[in-house]
Formats: structure tokens, C-alpha cells, sequence
């Protein structure tokens, strides 16, 4: 682990924070860099009037003389022609110098906004990296230990997801303990998927904020999150655990609405799609393994068991994350940096590009702008579309979800244990699929990205998978559904349609959220958290009618219906990868309308 990431991570920053800074120091606490100071900031701005001033009078000279000899020369004579003709074709070279001198400036500012990740320093007393090679900034750290952050991430991402799935293999036990029906006790399931879909409008933008970051933010919902399962495990009342399950999911939500902008931080464009598909496996895992784990413990132990197991899993990451887990933010990087170089040198008048940015707006004003934006963004075709067909993905998974056990228990005669172990098709399925789409990326995509300086040159190359995918979500649903209802089908029949799912979901969700990353990369954070709404508020909703639609329309046509469903939007891949251009072109929030 590299010893300028550690001093980031919460173990460091408390070192350094008991410390008094003694110990873990900066290498710019030890040598203070020279051109932070006071004396050596005004030195460079003096010099900079003075050059301006020398420019100045030589300009206001030469105009000077031009004129003189111009006037001096008498109009009608042969050689005012000559000098005339010669003057013009020097005052098109000179206002073409003036334009450049006036382009110039204009890139300065157009590239303002990047000089804080960049190192352009035009103003003395700007923060930046010192250096192309600044083993402070994330995209200069190997790719080991990217991976290694990367594997944290899934982990917790993972820890966290897990927790909605788990606590449906003990709804039985939670019906009986609380004399409840099974529509009450889903609602446990279905809170606290909300709650995570509504923290994102919180954890987001707070992870934004320079003096933040994203380190606190994620150690610090965390440990609520482990804390909140100890009231829901002794609720005495239905009441009591469904409010617990809601903020668990609400403090839990910062790994499911921030993990794709910490891969961000550290990932260039050409590499970020593998490192968003380790992040997606763990999304994929925990809802798929929390069945597993929660039928094996409630079988055991009781409803409470999978809440101590879940206990268990985000207590081994919360601890993880506290020793290893390193800021990634460069806007809070270089914010450090400055506070540290303030002290140092005591030049109160270092700045960062973060602070630049947001000198017109207070607060509390951006924070309004950044809750707000998603909600103004809800009606645009691109997000409006997409966003609704992954959200029915997820409305699909978890009401799925509800006929695994008719299936594998009712038909099949399976123990709450044994059809946890059904899911695991799921889980084949998706880790297939993320193989088979890293190997896409390098044979396809990579060559795309070098033959474009590091850039893709249209959006809708990303989306060249998704109509595969977009047929595996009803072929599973299908599938699944009319060789489950039989008992002289093999169970392995239903188990190997789910693999399906498992593809068509993990690939789709690639695609589309790198299709989104690629057109809407000014506002991506806004676009994940109107993502999460969405997907939160369908995963919520759905499961509380499974029974209902299970009971009149069977297995079969009950998956039938959800499998109809998604054939609905098996055309918009197709729609976008033909008109995708004319439709960003006329989006009021893409950023890129080429």
C-alpha cells in the first residue's frame, strides 16, 4: 500500500489527528515547497506586471511609430502605395496576433476547470499537483493497488446489497414472531431497498464537497449501518424493525450511489469499464448470496440469524475499510494539500480549482442545485427511457426473487437452505458475463479508445452488447417460470434459465451506465442518483403485489407476465444504437451532442 495513500485512509487521518501531524507526515510538510510562499507568490506576480507593463510600452511605441511614418507620408505619392499596400497585408497579421493573444486566454479559462487535476498553474497561489507524475493523484497509483481499492469497493458494495435479499429468507419467522402478514413482512424488504434509494440524494453531493470526500462519507454511514442492525434484531414491535430497515438501507446507500465515481477517480475512461465490472459483481453477489447465507442461518436459528450474519459481513468490511480504504477524491486530495501548505508557508491566500469553482455560490446554494438537478433531468428521453427499463430489471429481481421458494420448496421439496443454493445461477450467469465483457472491452473496445487518443469517438458503441442482453431477461423469465411449475421437470432446468438473468442484467447494466458516463459526464452524479430513485422505488414496490400475482396467475403466468414486461423494451438498445446521435443532439443535459 503506498505510503502517501495511507496517510488518507480514517487509521491515518486519526494518527495524524492525535499526532498533532508528528507522525505520517507529508512530503510537503518536510520540504516545504518554495513557490507557496508569500515572498516568492509576490515575487512572481511583480514580475508578471512588469513583463505585462514591458509588452505595454512596446506596443503603445510601435503604434507610435507607425503612425508617425503613415501621416508623415504624403497620400498621393508612389511610395504611400507601396507602404500602404504593405501595411495592409501586416494589419491582418497583426489582429490575427491580437485574436491569438485573445484565443489564448480563452483556452486558459476553458482549461481552468481542469487545472486542479492537470497542474496548469497560471495563478501563483493555486493548489495543484506537482507534477505529471504526482504519486498523490489516484490516476498515478499502479494498477495493483486500483485493484486492490477496486476489490474493496465491490466488498462493500457487496456487504451492503446483501442486506435487502438476507432478511427475505426469515420473512416466516418475522410473520410469526410479529403476527403479521406476509405483504407486512416484505415490507421490511421493500423499506429498506427505498431507503437506499433515497440516501443517494444526500451521500452524493456530500461526497463532492472538497473539505469532505468520499472516505468519511462511506466509513462514517457505515458504521451507522452495523449499528442499526442491533435495534433491528431485538425490535419489539413490526414498527420499530421496519423503521430500522429503512435508515439501514438510507446510511447504506453511499456504496451503491458513489462507488462508480471512486472508480472514476482512479480509473482513465479506456480502463474504467473493467473496474466498474468488478464493482458490479459484488452489486450482482449480494442480493444472490444473501438467500444462500439467510436460508442456511434462518433454518438454524431463526429470523435474527441472517441479521447476525449481515452484522458479521459489513462489521469484517467496516473494519477493512477503516485500516485500508484511501481517499480517491482528487477535489479533497488537493484540499488537504492547500491546508497543509496554508500552515506551512502561511499563505492564506492558496487556493484550490475547487474553491475557484465554487467562489459565486454558497452552501447552501449548491447544495440545493445538486439536490434538485436529478428531478429536472427526470424528463429527458435518453434517461427517461433507460432509467425506466433498468428499473424494471430491478422490480423483476426482487418479485422473481418471491417465486423461488414455490418453486424449490413448494414443487421441488427443497429446505429453506437448498433454495438459497438455486440462486447461484444467478451468480454464474453474471460472473460469465463479466469474463466474457472484459474480454469485449480489450479485443473491441480498447482499440476504439487507442485509435482515438484515449477517447470513444461515438456513445453508442457502447451499447453494441445490450441487444444480446436485452433477450436473456424474458428468456429467463420464460424459462424459468414453465419448467419451474412442473415436478417432472429437473430442478436444474429452472436453475440454468436463471443464468440467464444473470447475463442480461450485468450486461445491460454496463452498458447503459457507461452509455450514460460517455453523454451525460458533466452531470454523471446527478444521473446516478436519478439512476438509484428509479431503480429504488420499482425494487420496493414490486415485491409487495408477488403474492398476489403468484396466487391467481401461477408460476408460470405469473413469470409470463414479468417475462412480457421486459420484451417491452427490448427495442430501445436497438432504437438508440441507430438514432442515438439525433436523440442526444437534441437533449437539453448531454454533454456530448457530436
Amino acid at each position: 500500500m503506498p505510503y502517501n495513500a495511507f496517510q488518507t485512509t480514517f487509521l491515518g487521518t486519526v494518527i495524524r489527528l492525535i499526532s498533532r501531524n508528528r507522525f505520517l507526515k507529508y512530503h510537503d510538510e518536510i520540504n516545504v515547497p518554495q513557490q507557496y510562499t508569500k515572498e516568492a507568490v509576490a515575487k512572481k506576480q511583480n514580475d508578471e506586471k512588469q513583463s505585462s507593463g514591458r509588452v505595454g510600452r512596446f506596443n503603445t511605441e510601435s503604434s507610435s511609430t507607425e503612425a508617425t511614418i503613415t501621416e508623415s507620408t504624403p497620400r498621393g505619392s508612389d511610395s504611400n502605395d507601396t507602404i500602404v499596400g504593405h501595411d495592409t497585408e501586416a494589419q491582418p497579421n497583426n489582429v490575427a496576433g491580437k485574436e491569438g493573444e485573445k484565443g489564448d486566454r480563452v483556452n486558459r479559462t476553458a482549461d481552468n476547470s481542469k487545472q486542479a487535476e492537470e497542474g496548469i498553474k497560471d495563478d501563483p497561489n493555486l493548489v495543484t499537483w506537482y507534477g505529471d507524475d504526482d504519486p498523490e493523484n489516484p490516476h498515478n497509483w499502479s494498477t495493483g493497488y486500483k485493484s486492490f481499492v477496486a476489490i474493496q469497493m465491490s466488498f462493500l458494495t457487496f456487504a451492503v446489497y446483501i442486506g435487502s435479499s438476507i432478511y427475505s429468507s426469515g420473512i416466516e419467522g418475522v410473520m410469526e414472531q410479529f403476527t403479521v402478514s406476509q405483504t407486512t413482512g416484505l415490507v421490511g424488504l421493500t423499506t429498506f431497498v427505498l431507503g437506499y434509494g433515497v440516501g443517494p440524494m444526500l451521500w452524493s453531493p456530500l461526497s463532492e464537497f472538497p473539505n469532505i470526500g468520499r472516505m468519511p462519507v462511506y466509513v462514517g454511514t457505515l458504521f451507522i449501518f452495523v449499528a442499526l442492525q442491533f435495534p433491528t434484531i431485538y425490535a419489539n414491535n413490526i414498527h420499530t424493525l421496519l423503521a430500522m430497515r429503512f435508515f439501514a438501507g438510507f446510511f447504506g446507500s453511499p456504496a451503491l450511489a458513489v462507488g462508480g465515481s471512486t472508480m472514476g477517480d482512479m480509473f482513465l475512461p479506456k480502463h474504467l469499464a473493467y473496474a466498474i465490472g468488478v464493482w458490479g459483481c459484488g452489486a450482482v453477489c449480494g442480493p444472490v448470496i444473501g438467500p444462500l447465507l439467510g436460508g442456511f442461518t434462518y433454518q438454524a436459528k431463526g429470523w435474527t440469524w441472517p441479521i447476525w450474519t449481515l452484522i458479521w459481513l459489513s462489521g469484517a468490511c467496516l473494519i477493512m475499510i477503516i485500516i485500508f480504504f484511501p481517499e480517491t477524491s482528487s477535489k479533497n486530495i488537493l484540499h488537504r494539500r492547500m491546508l497543509r501548505l496554508r500552515k506551512a508557508t502561511g499563505n492564506n491566500d492558496l487556493k484550490t480549482q475547487a474553491m475557484i469553482d465554487s467562489a459565486d455560490s454558497s452552501p447552501s446554494k449548491m447544495a440545493i442545485d445538486i439536490l434538485w438537478r436529478p428531478f429536472v433531468m427526470f424528463f429527458d428521453p435518453i434517461l427517461l427511457i433507460y432509467n425506466t427499463y433498468l428499473a424494471l430489471i430491478y422490480g423483476l429481481l426482487y418479485i422473481w426473487f418471491e417465486s423461488f421458494p414455490l418453486v424449490y420448496m413448494q414443487v421441488h421439496g427443497f429446505n429453506p437452505g437448498e433454495s438459497g443454493l438455486a440462486f447461484m445461477g444467478i451468480f454464474v450467469g453474471a460472473w460469465a458475463a463479466c469474463a466474457v465483457f472484459c474480454w469485449y472491452i480489450h479485443i473491441y473496445l480498447e482499440p476504439i479508445f487507442d485509435a482515438n487518443d484515449g477517447v470513444i469517438p461515438k456513445p453508442e458503441i457502447r451499447l453494441y452488447p445490450a441487444p444480446i442482453a436485452a433477450f436473456c431477461i424474458p428468456i429467463a423469465m420464460f424459462g424459468f417460470g414453465w419448467s419451474g411449475q412442473y415436478e417432472s421437470v429437473h430442478w436444474i432446468v429452472p436453475t440454468i434459465f436463471t443464468a440467464f438473468f444473470g447475463i442480461g442484467a450485468f450486461v445491460l447494466f454496463q452498458c447503459i451506465f457507461a452509455y450514460f458516463g460517455d453523454v451525460f459526464y458533466q452531470d454523471i452524479g446527478s444521473v446516478l442518483t436519478l439512476n438509484d430513485l428509479f431503480r429504488a422505488s420499482w425494487g420496493a414496490a414490486f415485491p409487495l403485489f408477488a403474492n398476489a400475482l403468484f396466487k391467481h396467475l401461477g408460476i408460470g403466468g405469473g413469470n409470463s407476465l414479468l417475462g412480457g414486461l421486459a420484451c417491452l423494451f427490448i427495442p430501445a438498445p436497438f432504437l438508440f444504437i441507430k438514432y442515438g446521435h439525433k436523440i442526444r443532439a437534441r437533449s437539453k443535459f448531454a454533454s456530448n451532442k457530436n
